[in-house]
């Protein structure tokens, strides 16, 4: 008998009350440590991007070096997808948490002993392996134990993703300069210290707090019935959003791994201030609920094609360095209401539809994959562009040209084949 048959067989009984008084209560802490811990993940991604210019002085890379460092764990975000799934199927979630939680960490704390571009490459991919396995299984959790309200559930955990990453864009410049002046040049290595602790200890939490009538519950089974939808990926709609996906990450993640290292080195902001700008971004990802819902009053298409032209017009401002701090603030709250809150739910949502609804878990796996594989490319087509032509030149032509790439493709999307 697997593991995850033996957690199921145990978890039997307490999940038929696990929703009433007491247990309920119970459930959502363990849900809260769980979010707790969604949110350290994303804020951790978000060291290499806003630590760049000091990576790049201590390690001696390039600056395309350095960008493609700052999107690399997409790549092992990209990697752990699949596997992860099957992993939780073969064993458990809580066993898959723990392995993320402990990849996460370590991964982290490596940062401080890289000793060029090839070894933080290494410690990058595995964090985002790490990420991925958490990813997953919370995912995986929170529409099964909140089976009857799946959509509330994502949207917190959305949320989440929105304060994770608030603070990673704030919370590794303050105390790089909190440090700096006791650690000097490696002041950088302060907040991979503590996060990687941090983990280390929520590490302990799971392991204790996490109990497997939570973790392993199942959904209800119930007959889905199919209106319309593909019954493969092998579809039109399909094709062409995986093409949508993955501009959509080259656009998102060029952004994200390169505008700090704009902010620090072409606009002189301290790594506090560039943290207090680009958490704008976080803060414009929180209304991603209403994203959603304008995919839901209006077509997919529609949507697509009206918010990823506004994204467009807003990032072609964005490597301008005559700007006051507070245009580059609503520069990044644009960004991440119409790029994190609209595009990227309505790309997800698509990709759902794109399918029968009985294949929503494969449409959302390709959404992840598409994403993030473009992702993964980012840094590294960002860095030779701005190596090459300029900082401006490479937002215009990857970020902002990319942009109404997708808002053309987004006119050839066939409404009528999704399902109903």
């Amino acid at each position: 008998m697997s593991e995850q048959e033996q957690s199921n067989e145990s978890a039997a009984a307490p999940v038929e009350h696990a929703g009433l008084g007491g247990e309920k209560k119970v459930a959502l802490a363990m849900f809260g440590l769980l979010l707790l811990i969604y949110v350290l993940m994303v804020a951790d991604r978000f060291l290499i991007s806003m630590l760049a210019v000091d990576i790049r002085g201590s390690l001696n890379l390039t600056v395309r070096d350095s960008i493609t460092l700052a999107t690399m764990f997409t790549l092992g975000l990209g990697i752990s997808g699949v596997p992860a799934g099957h992993l939780i199927q073969k064993y458990s979630r809580k066993s898959v948490v723990l392995a993320g939680l402990i990849l996460l960490s370590v991964s982290t704390l490596l940062f401080t002993q890289a000793v060029g571009f090839k070894s933080m490459f290494v410690f990058i991919v595995i964090q985002g392996v790490g990420m991925g396995c958490l990813a997953t299984s919370l995912f995986s959790l929170s529409t099964s134990y909140f089976h009857k309200n799946r959509t509330a559930a994502l949207g917190i955990v959305n949320l989440s993703f929105g304060l994770g990453s608030i603070f990673g864009h704030w919370i590794p410049g303050v105390l790089r300069d909190g440090y700096y002046e006791s650690m000097g040049d490696s002041a950088w290595q302060a907040p991979m210290y503590i996060f990687g602790a941090v983990g280390i200890a929520l590490v302990f939490a799971v392991f204790f707090f996490i109990k497997p009538w939570f973790s392993e519950v199942q959904a209800p089974k119930k007959v889905i019935q199919d209106s319309g939808g593909a019954d493969s990926w092998n579809n039109f709609n399909t094709k062409l959003l995986i093409l949508m996906s993955g501009l959509y990450g080259m656009v998102i993640y060029g952004y994200l791994g390169s505008y700090p290292s704009f902010l620090r080195t072409v606009v002189e902001l301290s790594a506090t201030q560039v943290g207090t700008v680009v958490l704008w971004f976080g803060i414009g990802g929180l209304t991603s609920y209403y994203g959603g819902k304008l995919g839901d009053k209006y077509t997919t298409k529609s949507v697509l094609f009206v918010s990823c032209l506004l994204l467009g017009g807003v990032t072609l401002f964005l490597y301008n360095e005559n700007h006051s701090e507070f245009v580059y603030r609503l520069l990044a709250t644009g960004v991440g209401v119409f790029g994190a809150a609209v595009v990227y739910t309505n790309l997800a949502g698509g990709h759902v539809k794109s399918l029968k609804r009985s294949m929503t878990g494969k449409g959302a796996g390709l959404f992840v994959t598409s994403v993030y594989g473009g992702a993964a490319i980012a840094g590294l087509c960002m860095g030779t562009l701005i190596e090459n032509y300029g900082w401006a030149f490479a937002g215009q032509v990857q970020i902002s040209g990319l942009c109404v790439v997708i808002a053309v493709l987004a006119l050839f999307i066939r409404e009528s084949e999704f399902s109903k």
